[in-house]
């Protein structure tokens, strides 16, 4: 798969342009100073990508449990998450 390259300026003023690539299977992938810091890709590689991800954490979290790693209630998840939460907004 070919990509092209844009600055966050070039990608800004083309971004219809960049779009319609992504459309027809073309990445673009986003610079700010020479470092790729965004893409914009067709749909189906980003839903694919987050495919993956969901399939990969789930092998993660079989493999703990085979190993007789812990557990926890969806309470006790969602009371450590809001406890995070809280922690990082004082």
């Amino acid at each position: 798969m070919t990509e092209t390259t844009a600055t966050v300026r070039e990608a800004r003023a083309h971004l219809a342009d960049h779009i319609n690539r992504a459309e027809e299977g073309t990445p673009t992938v986003i610079t700010r100073n020479g470092e790729p810091v965004a893409a914009v890709v067709p749909i189906s590689d980003f839903y694919a990508l987050e495919e993956a991800a969901d399939v990969l954490l789930a092998r993660e979290a079989e493999a703990v449990l085979a190993q007789g790693g812990p557990t926890v209630t969806m309470a006790e998840l969602l009371a450590d998450l809001f406890t995070e939460h809280s922690e990082g907004a004082a």
